[in-house]
């Protein structure tokens, strides 16, 4: 095989083309057609790509012949008056939010990971972070996605063409630009945090629901992501400073716990942690469970690896799981939790893991491509993604 690195560099010119740490040629094209053009050569080529977006989430550790980053896209095309923003995949989310920001506008979306996440990578990956209950994670924000094929045709898709790519873990190409719906940003922000045994905490969560309480997160941390000496119960909301004091109010009548409320110099950084608790371990996975069955779904996480580093919605279900697990232990614990109608999904884990395992399983989220979509996308297997595993 011929060396990828002088094709590229005729390509993007010496600017555009780097190495990853062991080595790998790594493209680095920063407009739509360069990714085309990226594409076209390896497919010409027989070469195998390894998908990257700022590399803050995924390990850069799955076997190509080169890596292709979406970095360089890192442009905000339009926010435009009716509260769409459209934005080149490789801009970070923080930069993103800040833009958004200066505009009086907000996304209304908390991915796990860090702040420089990109947007491309957080699209592919899909679900959500603390506030998906309320406003649907990221996938319900997408209107467009401009998509680079294997095979390097450029596509424009919208609906659910476009949505078909939430989740996909960038098995059917390459997201260039993204194009979503945000919120106009909210008068008021105040978050309360309860410290208990876990039980106490989500028989309080569920009194809370049943009185009326109207949070748009109610988030329980185990005692390791939220480095507290017991689980942690946090509730969010949203408004103008009379409605926040009445919910207040409200969820301290309402539940037996003693209630503390974040200073709000001190809010944005207790969301962050949370946010980035995930990268704590070498594994990250999603578990699908409703809110009325999260106790049992927590007791069957810790049944089959540990406590580890855990949260889970109480208000809208579901449970995100960080730590150290063996292949064996994850497939058994999806087969379980299937049994019981939970879909796992592997959200990042080293290559072997994913190889082994698969991002999906045969049971899987109502969101999640369906099987045999990657080998209708990408039939030459031009782009190393373990959608489904060995």
């Amino acid at each position: 095989m011929s060396d990828p690195r002088p094709h590229l560099e005729r390509l993007l010119g010496p600017e555009g083309v780097g190495r990853d740490p062991g080595g790998l040629p790594r493209a680095l094209p920063d407009s739509v057609e360069g990714v085309s053009d990226v594409l076209r050569l390896a497919a010409g080529e027989g070469w195998r790509v390894r998908l990257e977006g700022r590399g803050s989430w995924l390990a850069p550790d799955a076997p190509a012949d080169l890596a292709l980053s979406t970095r360089a896209l890192d442009e905000v095309h339009a926010i435009a008056a009716d509260g769409t923003v459209t934005a080149g995949a490789g801009l970070s989310l923080e930069t993103l939010a800040r833009r958004s920001r200066a505009r009086g506008l907000w996304l209304s979306t908390d991915p796990p990971g860090r702040p420089d996440r990109s947007l491309g990578g957080a699209v592919a990956v899909g679900g959500g972070g603390t506030l998906r209950a309320t406003f649907g994670g990221i996938r319900a924000m997408v209107s467009r996605l401009t998509l680079v094929t294997p095979a390097g045709d450029v596509r424009e898709l919208d609906g659910d063409a476009a949505l078909a790519h939430v989740g996909g873990f960038g098995a059917g190409g390459v997201i260039t630009e993204v194009t979503l719906r945000v919120r106009p940003l909210p008068e008021g922000d105040c978050t309360l945090i309860a410290t208990a045994p876990r039980d106490d905490l989500t028989r309080a969560a569920r009194e809370a629901l049943a009185a009326g309480a109207r949070p748009v997160a109610l988030e329980l941390l185990s005692p390791a992501v939220a480095s507290a000496p017991d689980w942690v119960l946090a509730a969010r909301f949203l408004g103008p400073p009379p409605i926040l004091i009445a919910e207040r109010a409200h969820l301290a009548q309402a539940t037996p716990l003693a209630w503390t409320e974040l200073p709000a110099d001190r809010t944005p950084a207790f969301w962050a942690l949370a946010a980035r608790a995930p990268l704590g371990g070498p594994v990250t996975l999603r578990l699908g469970a409703l809110a009325d069955g999260l106790d049992e779904a927590i007791d069957l996480v810790g049944d089959h690896l540990d406590e580890g580093l855990l949260s889970a919605g109480l208000l809208g279900g579901g449970i995100r799981w960080s730590g150290r697990a063996e292949a064996r232990r994850l497939a058994t614990l999806r087969r379980v939790a299937a049994g019981r109608e939970m879909p796992l999904t592997l959200e990042r884990a080293p290559w072997p893991l994913r190889e082994g395992v698969g991002h999906y399983g045969s049971y899987r989220e109502a969101a999640a491509p369906p099987p045999g979509w990657r080998e209708q996308a990408d039939p030459r297997g031009r782009l190393v993604v373990a959608l489904e595993g060995a």
